[in-house]
């Protein structure tokens, strides 16, 4: 809708894959180079971890591009399957005939097609992207595909990507035996404004801006702060404020429209409450002590209350009947103070 007013050739934040527009910050090209020196030095297992939206799988893509066309790679968009449909599915993407039924069937299949490969020079790659989704169970058997070896070289190499949490997960004790294999981890961490800036003016470039400045400083500014720096929020604001900016005839966004298209998102407030969210949590963890100690004082104090009844009941049944009046009297208000 806005291209030809602001003469671009396409949309330049849209949220796909398109490699021709593939940037890499600097925390992508380290993640990229570390991947391809575990790539290279047949590494086997490696892990690439970052949030939603962080660019995991532009570097996945990026790497990619260094295969050769006759390496064997199989990407795994969700890997949440039984172990059987797991194993089926990696036979049809790596093209080895049959349907198992078995896990014994399948490993002889899978190590004569990796011997294949391994004889005629062939990589072979699998990459289970949402890695976090992966079952303990599922993970055991992926563990035990690094036994699949020659003369001392692993016959496939396998990247996990995931969000954060796979990480957690991997530090249970169950998941220690292949915690143990990963030679390779890395985390993408956001863009900074500097690198914000970069990659706008990057992706108009692409799109055949003839002016780079249509975003002033004031509104990549703007864009930083609300998206922290995920290029995935990035491309969502941008994209908005360019219509918005057609909408109004402006050739230049600033920070006021923005501004306006952050609240349009409800991006702001979608923040405001992931960061009220970690406050909380941070705060309820610093409460606990402080409430099991409360709840601990008020538990001794019942304790006391009700030993003191229990005394009150065996002595009125047992030494009361025994004593004057007068000085049972006595006896009960200087316990009173006493306690």
């Amino acid at each position: 809708m806005y291209l030809e007013y602001y003469h671009l050739s396409q949309k330049p934040f849209q949220i796909n894959t398109d490699p021709s527009f593939l940037w890499l910050g600097e925390k992508h090209k380290e993640a990229l180079s570390t991947l391809r020196y575990g790539l290279y030095e047949n590494k086997s297992f490696l892990v690439l971890t970052g949030d939603i939206g962080v660019g995991k799988t532009t570097v996945i893509n990026a790497l990619l591009q260094l295969f050769d066309k006759k390496d064997r790679i199989v990407v795994i968009h969700d890997p949440g399957l039984e172990k059987l449909d797991f194993f089926n599915y990696l036979a049809d993407a790596y093209g080895i005939s049959g349907n198992y039924t078995s896990k014994g069937k399948f490993i002889r299949a899978f190590a004569k097609f990796l011997l294949k490969c391994y004889y005629r020079g062939r990589r072979v790659l699998l990459i289970i992207d949402e890695a976090q989704m992966l079952t303990h169970e599922l993970l055991e058997e992926i563990r035990l595909f690094s036994n699949l070896e020659k003369n001392g070289v692993k016959l496939i190499n396998i990247f996990f990507v995931g969000q954060m949490e796979f990480n957690e997960i991997l530090l249970r004790p169950e998941n220690r035996a292949i915690r143990q294999r990963i030679t390779v981890n890395y985390n993408i961490e956001p863009l900074t404004e500097k690198e914000t800036r970069e990659y706008i003016e990057f992706r108009l470039s692409v799109a055949g801006a003839v002016r780079k400045k249509i975003f002033d400083r004031e509104s990549i500014r703007e864009i930083y702060r609300f998206s922290k720096g995920y290029p995935r929020l990035i491309n969502v604001i941008a994209d908005r404020a360019m219509l918005t900016g057609f909408v109004r005839s402006h050739r230049s966004i600033t920070k006021d429209i923005v501004r306006e298209c952050v609240k349009e998102l409800d991006i702001s407030r979608a923040t405001h409450h992931y960061e009220l969210k970690n406050e909380n949590e941070a705060g309820l963890k610093h409460r606990k002590p402080v409430l099991k100690s409360i709840r601990r004082g008020c538990m001794v104090y019942v304790a006391l209350v009700l030993l003191f009844v229990f005394i009150l009941y065996w002595f009125s049944n047992k030494i009361l009947p025994l004593l004057p009046m007068d000085d049972f009297f006595l006896f009960f208000s200087g316990a009173l103070s006493a306690f």
